[in-house]
């Protein structure tokens, strides 16, 4: 019976290691972690800074794993939605850089001059659309 819990942990270790490789590696090869590097002038720390993603994603599972609760974390859940929220919104502004979403679709629509009400728009509705669902509870 214990041999089938050890071979069944190793193999959850082993995809959920998988998994979370190819996604830091997605996330670095998009260029979010050299972009915010650029942005800020801080390009001799970009290793750190890889090194502190790939740490709190793991810290993050570990917490949510095993439920460890953290002291005044309703305090700190604004700030860390917050910093989850940018973080999320420049990786997928980074995946439609790459992929020239945003470029292809402006010049097609012939949409040119209404671009920074569009932008206005997508982010209004992103958080009305986070705070309907947070606050309902779902």
């Amino acid at each position: 019976m214990w041999a089938a819990q050890v071979i069944l942990a190793i193999l959850g270790l082993s995809a959920g290691l998988a998994v979370s490789a190819g996604l830091f590696s997605f996330i670095i090869g998009l260029g979010v972690i050299s972009d915010f590097a650029d942005r800020t002038h801080t390009g001799e720390h970009i290793l750190l800074y890889e090194d502190s993603v790939a740490l709190g994603g793991m810290l993050g599972n570990i917490f949510w794993v095993y439920q460890i609760a953290i002291p005044g974390g309703s305090y700190l859940l604004p700030v860390f939605g917050l910093f989850g929220g940018i973080f999320v919104g420049c990786w997928s502004m980074a995946l439609a850089e790459i992929l020239n979403v945003f470029p292809i679709f402006i010049r097609r629509a012939k949409i040119i001059k209404c671009v920074p009400y569009l932008i206005a728009a997508m982010a209004i509705g992103k958080g009305i659309g986070a705070l309907i669902f947070f606050y309902r509870g779902w």
